[in-house]
């Protein structure tokens, strides 16, 4: 087996699912799905363990097992395989936003390209 993705830099976890069991995870889960562009995931178990399949690699079951997690790459295809008992949560991560913005580009008092200075109205 390859070696598994793993979150690059720069990204802020902004979601994260309701936990789910073996009754309550989405139909969805179970076939062939992918993350959005610019979208990152993860799966973290919580207890028990599941089979996780990226598409191009079918063979390779993954076991992601209690406590552990397995990073989800933007448009891979994957899904979940249950089994036992098991709980999980799936958080979704975009790159960070920007810490500064140029205020030569963009003026927050205006909303106008060029300096950050007041607006003289006459």
């Amino acid at each position: 087996m390859s070696s598994l993705p793993t979150l690059p830099d720069g990204l802020e976890l902004t979601r994260t699912t309701k936990v789910f069991d073996n009754d309550t995870a989405p139909a969805g889960l179970l076939k062939a799905h992918q993350v959005a562009e610019g979208v990152w995931a993860r799966l973290v178990m919580h207890s028990g363990s599941v089979g996780f399949v990226f598409e191009d690699r079918p063979d390779d079951v993954i076991t992601v097992a209690d406590g552990g997690n397995v990073v989800i790459p933007p448009q891979r295809l994957h899904h979940v395989v249950l089994g036992e008992p098991a709980t999980f949560v799936v958080e979704f991560y975009r790159p960070a936003a920007e810490e500064e913005v140029d205020r030569e580009t963009v003026t927050f008092s205006t909303g106008l390209r060029g300096s950050p200075g007041p607006v003289d109205p006459q």
